[in-house]
């Protein structure tokens, strides 16, 4: 399984991506089900799919609309542009100049929203321009989460982000947004953009035809978790646990001595990422209970075990906590019983 499968995705973002499909008097159930993604879980407010059901989710709706940009904008995105964005960007002799290229792509695609980069002080910075009032912080986030994304891909590593602007309001899945882009994501700003640091701009592309194939066959969907904030240190230690048994997970005064980090602090340092400990243990033992049930034959006994829980009982009071469901409902609820 790649690494961006791993994740999970709040259910909102699936609420979001159908927002316009729903306007439009389109089915959306048929796609949900087609997904893998029980239609009944968008009741759900503590619901979350697996990263591979959302990017097939991604791919049915922007072939169903026609649109790439899921209807965002009074010009649609047509099936291909993504693919077309990429290869315009392939070719480019560094970032900046890959940058640059997709930002002119989608000022001829799309009518509403178009950004321009510019650089001052070492900082580059992507600002988006659109009139009227404030779109939803998906269309925001879909439109930076694709040049964020393919600029990522482009030179084999993420671009660290320094700043994340937003002109909406701060949206419910907002610690989402953060952990894709960045701490520092600010909301009900003067103008959307994100910025980082310029010498990036002058990084060489490192991909070719030969590894666009496999990029593609992936994207856009796991662009939201591939390409997500791995710098912080709630990533840092997610890394670390899943690297071990969760039998050897460490208590936190053990892993505060790890990471030579005083205890306060850490605990500090996490909570300024609006995280602790215990909250990253979880959501690891959560994303991974909904990839067992997603994507395997375990039963719901060996996942239970699997995950350290003293029994199936325990393993269905948690998951229950955490999503709404109960395993066996939510495993049902993915075979359309």
């Amino acid at each position: 399984m790649e690494e961006w499968e791993k994740g999970t995705i709040a259910i909102s973002f699936v609420d979001e991506a159908l927002h316009s499909m729903r306007q439009r008097g389109m089915d959306t159930e048929s796609l949900l089900l087609q997904a893998g993604i029980a239609p009944r879980w968008l009741h759900e407010p503590h619901a979350r799919v697996a990263a591979a059901n959302y990017g097939r989710l991604w791919y049915l709706i922007a072939h169903a609309m026609d649109d790439e940009f899921f209807g965002m904008d009074s010009h649609p995105m047509r099936v291909g542009s993504f693919n077309m964005l990429c290869r315009s960007a392939l070719h480019s002799a560094n970032l900046g100049k890959a940058l640059e290229r997709m930002l002119v792509f989608l000022r001829l695609v799309l009518d509403d929203m178009s950004a321009t980069l510019t650089e001052q002080d070492g900082l580059a910075r992507i600002a988006i321009s659109d009139s009227g009032r404030p779109r939803r912080m998906f269309a925001y986030g879909a439109f930076l989460m694709i040049v964020h994304g393919i600029g990522s891909w482009l030179i084999g590593r993420r671009i660290q982000l320094l700043s994340a602007d937003f002109r909406c309001e701060e949206p419910l899945a907002s610690l989402d947004y953060k952990i894709r882009f960045c701490d520092q994501a600010r909301f009900s700003q003067p103008q959307t953009s994100i910025t980082f640091d310029a010498a990036c701009l002058a990084l060489p592309i490192v991909q070719n035809q030969r590894t666009l194939q496999p990029f593609l066959r992936e994207a856009p969907g796991n662009l939201l978790v591939k390409y997500s904030n791995h710098d912080s240190l709630a990533a840092t230690i997610r890394r670390r646990l899943r690297q071990l048994p969760l039998t050897e997970w460490s208590d936190f005064g053990s892993l505060s001595q790890q990471l030579n980090t005083p205890a306060s602090t850490l605990r500090r340092k996490l909570s300024q990422e609006g995280q602790s400990y215990q909250a990253i243990k979880d959501n690891l033992r959560r994303d991974l209970a909904i990839n067992y049930l997603s994507g395997s034959a375990k039963s719901i006994e060996d996942i239970a075990i699997s995950l350290g829980f003293a029994d199936s009982s325990a393993f269905h009071r948690a998951f229950k906590k955490w999503t709404g469901s109960s395993p066996g409902e939510h495993r049902r609820a993915l075979s359309g019983d």
